[in-house]
């Protein structure tokens, strides 16, 4: 392995959104050591930009489920929020629907609150050209273009890495793409079924302890 791949919500951070002190260390160590860490997740660019800052991280970035990218080629928008704007107007006008917060920094996906069962929300839009996740902390409408593993592609190419090279690490249904990916796949404990079924490694602890144990495991 020659890089690391990291989801944030509900992987490097528990279930109440705090960044596990765990899984921060082991990401300096792995960085210390040489690995990149690139941040894959469904925020939008400017938070991603912020937990990369904070965190000590190196490589690129891959926000809104794919559909926003940056790279040492510099930042790319993949995702045409433009499908996603009439299948969210549909879904609201049959149910009591809101964005979630900051909402307006998003350009390529919308992203609601759970108020609404996902499987409503893909029953009700099955006729639309969107992709729908729940990554447990919103349910995102996507361009079906893009997803994380496209882009990781892309980011991983641009960092002169082969997607080969990438230990991948998620738990949620919006990582399924790119941990498929990824040369070795990593799923922490407290990850989806579906993702704990492809994965190569299921950690024996969840969120950022599970971090933690996978980078010892393959990459420490």
């Amino acid at each position: 392995m020659k890089a690391i791949a990291l989801d944030v919500d509900g992987t490097i951070t528990d279930n109440t959104q705090r960044i596990c002190i765990s899984a921060i260390e082991a990401i300096r160590k792995a960085e210390d050591e040489g690995y990149p860490v690139i941040i894959v997740t469904g925020n939008i660019m400017c938070a991603t930009r912020m937990v990369s800052k904070m965190l000590g991280t190196s490589g690129g970035l891959v926000a809104e489920n794919g559909g926003f990218i940056e790279s040492p080629k510099g930042k790319m928008i993949l995702g045409n929020i433009e499908k996603c704007k009439p299948a969210y107007d549909y879904l609201k006008s049959r149910f009591d629907v809101i964005k979630v917060e900051f909402s307006d920094h998003r350009v390529s996906e919308i992203a609601i609150k759970r108020t609404i069962d996902v499987n409503v929300a893909k029953k009700t839009l099955k006729d639309f050209d969107v992709e729908i996740y729940d990554t447990k902390f919103a349910i995102h409408l996507t361009d079906p273009s893009v997803d994380k593993g496209s882009s990781l592609g892309i980011v991983a190419r641009d960092m002169g890495l082969k997607i080969d090279d990438i230990l991948a690490i998620g738990d949620s249904e919006n990582d399924l793409k790119f941990l498929e990916v990824a040369a070795v796949k990593v799923a922490v404990a407290n990850a989806d079924l579906e993702l704990k079924n492809i994965a190569d490694y299921v950690t024996k602890n969840s969120y950022g302890d599970g971090v933690k144990e996978a980078i010892e495991r393959f990459i420490l």
